[in-house]
C-alpha cells in the first residue's frame, strides 16, 4: 500500500506534470512531427492494493489528451508495482518497471522522445541551446502555477489554510509580462484554478515577474536566491512580499515530493 506523500506525489504528477507534455507536443516542432499521423494510447499504470494509479495519453489527430484512469486495451503500457516507483521514474530517478506492448518499437520510441522533454524540468537540467531554456523556463511556470492549484486541491493542511482564509486573489508568475511565457494561480475561499498565459479577471495580488529567460534560469536553477534576484533586478515581486514567499515555502515542499 502506498504511503500518504506517496499518494500525493503521484497526484502532483499525473494532474501537474503530464499535461506539460502537450506544451511540448505544441511548441517542439521535431517531437510534434513524430506523431503526424499517430493514433494510439499510451498508459501509465502503478499497482496499489488500495486501487490502481494511473494516466494516459491519446493521441489522435497531431494532438494529444492526458485522462486520469486506466485505458482498458493500451497500445503500450508502462506497469509500475507500486504507485512510488511510478513516482520515483517519472522524478527522474531509477525505477523497475514493465512495458506491454514492446514490440510496438516505432511508438514506443516516440513516446521515450516525447517524455525526455520533462528532463527539462529536473533541479540539474541545465540548457545552452536558446529554445531548450526558453522551454525549462516555461514548463517551470506552468508546473509551479498547476502543482500549487493541485496541492489545495488534494488537500495540504497547511495550504488548505492559506488558501481558506483569501478572497479572491491573482498569483502571477511571468517573464516580462510576456503573455506566452507566463502562468497564473487563482485562490478564493479555499479553492483553486491553474491556467496558462496573463490572468485578465483582475490585477494580481503578488506578481513574480522575471526580467528575461536567461536571468529566470539562475532563480529556477537555484543558483540565487530571490533576495539576490530581486537586488540584482533578475525578479521583481509586486505586491505583498511575505505571501511571495509563502509561494516558494509551498513549491519547496512540492518539489521534495516529486523530486
Amino acid at each position: 500500500m502506498a504511503s500518504h506523500d506517496e499518494k500525493l506525489a503521484a497526484e502532483l504528477v499525473l494532474n501537474a506534470l503530464f499535461p506539460l507534455l502537450k506544451v511540448v507536443l505544441k511548441e517542439n516542432p521535431a517531437v510534434r512531427k513524430k506523431f503526424e499521423g499517430v493514433e494510439a494510447v499510451v498508459q501509465f499504470h502503478a499497482r496499489d492494493s488500495e486501487g490502481d494509479v494511473g494516466s494516459y495519453l491519446r493521441f489522435s489527430g497531431g494532438g494529444l489528451e492526458v485522462v486520469r484512469g486506466i485505458w482498458e486495451k493500451p497500445d503500450i503500457s508502462f506497469v509500475f508495482g507500486s504507485v512510488g516507483r511510478m513516482v520515483r521514474m517519472l522524478g527522474g530517478k531509477p525505477a523497475l518497471f514493465r512495458i506491454k506492448g514492446l514490440f510496438k518499437i516505432s511508438l514506443l520510441l516516440k513516446v521515450l522522445a516525447l517524455l525526455m522533454n520533462l528532463t527539462l524540468l529536473m533541479p540539474t537540467a541545465r540548457p545552452g541551446d536558446p529554445d531548450k531554456k526558453r522551454m525549462k523556463v516555461k514548463l517551470t511556470l506552468y508546473m509551479m502555477a498547476a502543482s500549487l492549484s493541485q496541492f489545495n486541491k488534494l488537500g495540504d493542511p497547511e495550504m488548505k489554510k492559506w488558501t481558506s482564509k483569501q478572497p479572491e486573489r491573482i498569483y502571477q508568475f511571468s517573464v516580462a509580462g510576456n503573455e506566452e511565457m507566463a502562468a497564473y494561480l487563482r485562490v478564493k475561499s479555499g479553492k483553486s484554478q491553474a491556467g496558462p498565459g496573463i490572468c485578465g479577471r483582475r490585477q494580481p495580488f503578488v506578481h513574480m515577474k522575471f526580467r528575461s529567460i536567461d536571468e529566470a534560469l539562475p532563480i529556477i536553477l537555484n543558483d540565487i536566491n530571490m533576495v539576490v534576484a530581486v537586488e540584482k533586478g533578475y525578479l521583481s515581486l509586486e505586491g505583498s512580499p511575505e505571501y511571495a514567499r509563502d509561494i516558494g515555502t509551498f513549491m519547496m515542499r512540492i518539489q521534495s515530493l516529486i523530486m
